[in-house]
């Protein structure tokens, strides 16, 4: 990975001491994360960006956040900015976190959308993930998904999109590998199916379904969605809990666009459309569907 310019580091301070950020800088770094990823860092954010921006700097030999956001400025590649965006990101989950999505997804959402998309002579049933993080969301979609079609599986064109901004969790969706503790919700008929054991209490995606899973990394930020088709489900769960009102409205009306009709649009539990809109319909809590 191409780095940020190298600063001398004979002048850094000690090691464990936290570097200062002045308003500038802080309002600098504030301004660039909200404009390129949509996250909005108040001002109680401030210690959290400087406790975790420390190593970069750090690894960089940059003396100050203003020298950091300049070479943050003159990166073509933008991969600083992907080291960014993992830095101030939390990325915590696991295997059928908020569960009752899961249900509602094999008991509900799957059993309307099967027989509609046969008498539609459609056999693709198109899932996006956005804000997968590690996969663990995406590869639980993907087995409940199996195991609902059972033997018909082969015959539709399953698969799922899962996409982040995050190059480092895309990283480890591929790869398929998780602690242990990671699957601690997972029932064990599926634990023992869509798993082989490794050594020290790791746990790894066997390779036909992580092969129907294809991770891409996405910015939620950019202006077009270049989706030729629309989803019949999309997760965004945890995402939007980052963005301010106006940021949440615009991407809702985006994710709005590229569902299909029907189609079903799940948040996080701690995350709401709140009553005023109008685009999806409320069917259970952050569940929704297009109207």
């Amino acid at each position: 990975m191409p780095e940020i310019k190298r600063r001398s580091v004979a002048a850094f301070p000690d090691s464990n001491m936290l570097m200062r950020i002045t308003d500038e800088e802080f309002n600098l770094l504030r301004s660039l994360i909200y404009k390129r990823f949509g996250i909005n860092l108040t001002d109680q954010k401030r210690s959290l960006l400087v406790g975790r921006l420390q190593k970069v700097l750090r690894q960089t030999g940059h003396t100050s956040f203003k020298s950091y956001y300049d070479a943050l400025l003159e990166d073509s590649t933008e991969q600083a900015l992907s080291q960014l965006v993992d830095r101030i990101s939390t990325n915590h989950t696991y295997f059928y976190r908020e569960k009752s999505h899961f249900d509602f997804f094999i008991e509900t959402a799957l059993p309307k959308l099967k027989p509609l998309l046969e008498r539609q002579n459609n056999r693709d049933i198109r899932i996006w993930c956005a804000g997968c993080s590690s996969g663990e969301e995406a590869y639980m979609l993907l087995m409940l998904l199996r195991e609902y079609l059972g033997s018909q599986y082969s015959r539709w064109d399953g698969g799922i999109l899962a996409t982040d901004i995050s190059s480092r969790v895309l990283d480890v969706a591929r790869r398929g590998i998780y602690a242990e503790d990671r699957l601690r919700m997972l029932p064990e008929h599926l634990r023992r199916k869509y798993f082989r054991q490794l050594s020290g209490g790791q746990y790894e995606v066997v390779d036909d379904l992580r092969q129907e899973a294809t991770f891409r990394r996405f910015n939620l930020m950019n202006d077009v969605f270049p989706f030729k088709k629309p989803f019949h489900i999309i997760f965004c769960r945890n995402v939007m809990i980052y963005f301010d009102d106006p940021t949440r409205k615009t991407l809702v009306a985006k994710f709005h666009k590229h569902t299909a009709d029907g189609g079903y649009f799940f948040l996080g539990h701690s995350e709401t459309l709140g009553r005023g809109q109008s685009l999806f319909k409320y069917l259970a809590p952050a569940v929704y569907q297009k109207q």
